[in-house]
């Protein structure tokens, strides 16, 4: 027997990240064995019933990894409530089955994301502890002087806990604005954007290049390629 937790089946199976399959159980809408499963709680992928929505889980899946060139005016996400274009409608919909972002770039965000069925990577990938570097071209209003920069360097509080450090570069200067190379290990909410805002120079372009050693070169916004098993491999061995 070879027991695992029930996020962890749910998304081997390529049915959601295991933060939805995590929400999926909260919400009572996975039963294991005849019963609402609880969260946290095990079970056997091949000799425990799982059903999600009243439906078995699909065959586990090969797994896949998609890095997409976002453009502006897309959203992150496999659906959006609001009709707005979703990251998901550039793949090929033969491909989509399971997909889901490791991550996000905001609407108004271009540049690099992944898409995958694999739930441990989306996990290593997303979770700070993990570390991974995401690199930044960012736009910025205006000039900001050394000190700023150091200060976003250094870190500051937003939602009342101080930012992992940041490695800034100047690019370039143009009219009334400056070129930034930002690399962060984290990725919260908007976090380039609130914290060029609170410095006082907000974000006019912001385009993600890479993801730890992943990057856009070759690959014009809307476009998508496959990543072969050796590009994603070490993250999550």
């Amino acid at each position: 027997m070879s027991l695992n937790r029930l996020q962890k089946i749910i998304s081997d199976s390529g049915l959601s990240s295991r933060r939805k399959a995590d929400l999926l159980i909260k919400q009572g809408r996975v039963t294991l064995n005849g019963r609402q499963a609880i969260v946290g709680e095990k079970a056997d992928p091949y000799s425990d019933h799982i059903l999600v929505d009243g439906k078995d889980l699909p065959k586990k899946l090969s797994h896949k990894v998609f890095l997409l060139n976002k453009p502006y005016g897309f959203i992150s996400s496999c659906q959006d409530n609001h009709g707005r274009k979703t990251i998901l409608s550039l793949i090929p919909s033969h491909l989509r089955l399971g997909l889901h972002p490791v991550g996000r770039l905001d609407y108004e965000s271009r540049g690099a994301i992944l898409l995958t069925n694999n739930g441990d990577l989306t996990l290593r990938l997303t979770h700070p502890k993990y570390s991974h570097t995401k690199t930044y071209l960012v736009w910025v209003k205006g000039q900001p002087s050394l000190s700023i920069l150091d200060n976003w360097r250094r870190g500051i509080f937003l939602d009342g806990k101080i930012t992992m450090p940041a490695r800034i570069e100047i690019l370039d200067k143009g009219n009334q604005k400056t070129l930034l190379k930002v690399i962060l290990k984290e990725g919260r909410n908007r976090q380039i954007r609130r914290t060029a805002n609170l410095l006082g120079h907000p974000v006019l372009d912001l385009q993600r290049i890479s993801i730890s050693n992943i990057n856009i070169n070759g690959l014009v916004e809307g476009d998508w390629r496959e990543l072969q098993a050796n590009e994603w491999n070490s993250f999550i061995n």
